[in-house]
């Protein structure tokens, strides 16, 4: 199954469109997995448990697991993803951006080594360094767009033939560069009024939209903005929100993430008919 088809199943099975972040910071760990050799592979095991029914996807960020050389810990949450719930996506967030031979081994790495249905990719260096990642023609190429960040306006509204920098974006994305029909975009919750822009260009392309939780990004105007005429076509992402529900990191963390988790879906639930 493809990265369209597996999204689109989960998307139904879960009746979510909540995608679980994975950015598991040491700091902020609970106090009793805190120095364990393991400790993030157990702390991501339980939010992935506690929340599996609620997710449409969840995505690792690499960068969590890469600043303390814990990749083979990232190793082992993907494949307790892959073992255990084979039919929810598994988006690795990389976001990375480089020439052909160089994005060739990021493919690699996101694909083969950590077993990912899609990965974010920067398409500042154009097509040729998106396309080694559709080699991979099952798999989903979630290009950066309207990111969420302030300071993405920086470049992402410069002018374009008349157009802002990100629905130039958009429209290669959507027109030029979609080969396998595998590929969304990347578009923050912050910016309702130009994810809806981007929503009108791309037709029923899926969109990843982090700024929800602890960016602030608003639920209702940001499902208005982004569903399809079917009520889905979003990955509405929460990270820190769901991740440490439970400020002081108690044993019972688990059962907090859930409890914000499914406070979430439901809310996107109450905006998408």
């Amino acid at each position: 199954m493809n990265f369209i088809d597996q999204l689109s199943a989960a998307w139904r099975s879960n009746d979510s469109l909540l995608c679980v972040g994975l950015d598991p910071d040491v700091a902020r760990l609970p106090a009793h997995l805190q120095g364990k050799p393991d400790g993030i592979v157990e702390f991501c095991k339980a939010i992935i448990d506690a929340t599996a029914d609620l997710a449409c996807a969840f995505k690792p960020q690499i960068a969590y697991f890469a600043a303390l050389g814990a990749e083979d810990q990232l190793e082992a949450v993907c494949r307790y993803l892959a073992d255990r719930y084979p039919h929810i996506p598994l988006i690795l967030d990389a976001k990375r951006g480089d020439i052909g031979a160089t994005a060739r081994q990021y493919a690699r790495e996101a694909f083969d080594r950590y077993g990912a249905h899609a990965v974010t990719v920067n398409p500042y260096m154009g097509f040729d360094s998106v396309e080694p990642y559709m080699e991979w023609e099952d798999r989903g190429v979630i290009v950066l767009c309207r990111t969420s960040n302030a300071g993405g306006s920086d470049l992402q509204f410069l002018d374009v033939g008349g157009q802002p920098l990100y629905q130039h974006v958009a429209r290669l994305v959507a027109d030029k560069w979609n080969k396998n029909g595998q590929c969304a975009l990347v578009v923050g919750a912050t910016f309702p009024e130009e994810l809806a822009q981007v929503r009108r260009i791309v037709g029923d392309m899926p969109l990843l939209v982090p700024g929800i939780g602890a960016q602030g990004g608003d639920i209702e105007a940001t499902v208005k903005a982004g569903r399809t005429a079917g009520g889905t076509g979003m990955m509405i992402n929460s990270s820190r929100a769901i991740l440490y529900a439970q400020p002081q990191g108690g044993e019972d963390f688990a059962q907090a993430a859930r409890r914000v988790a499914l406070e979430t879906r439901d809310a996107i639930n109450a905006h998408r008919a």
